[in-house]
């Protein structure tokens, strides 16, 4: 396709993948002081499970974003997909960040295997963002001029 540079839309991947590390830290640091409390039989401050869904749910929104860009910019740039592993990687992200959502809607007392489902999913979705980061520096060297 004769289309204009998609360098534009590779910065703003590059700043929504940065922002959904930053996502996931945030999470993990937050889900951590829940489990923390929670495991000392202590209440956490009133604000922190709003917060801990509320980046999550921008997490979930990033990932689609960042989706939508691999697409587009990938049909228009090759015209089709599947030119790396960073395709398989990345719908294997979008799956873990879809499960890890659906899990925490889960989590309650009438589903204690919730809870440990969601975190076992998060430790799975850690390793898939560095193969997703990994495969996506080498499909940038690629748009790079």
């Amino acid at each position: 396709m004769n289309l204009p540079s998609f360098l534009w839309l590779w910065k703003i991947a590059a700043w929504s993948m940065g922002f959904a590390i930053v996502a996931y830290l945030l999470l993990a640091a937050s889900g951590g002081w829940i489990a923390l409390q929670r495991s000392r039989r202590q209440t956490h401050p009133g604000w922190l499970r709003p917060v801990h869904i509320g980046v999550g749910i921008s997490m979930v929104a990033l990932v689609l974003l960042l989706l939508a860009i691999g697409i587009v910019g990938t049909l228009g740039h090759f015209g089709s997909l599947g030119h790396s592993w960073h395709l398989p990687a990345g719908i294997v992200v979008v799956n873990l960040v879809f499960l890890s959502a659906w899990s925490a809607a889960q989590i309650g007392p009438n589903q204690p295997w919730a809870r440990g489902f969601h975190i076992s999913i998060n430790l799975a979705l850690l390793v898939a963002f560095v193969l997703v980061s990994l495969s996506g520096w080498t499909v940038v060297q690629k748009y790079l001029p």
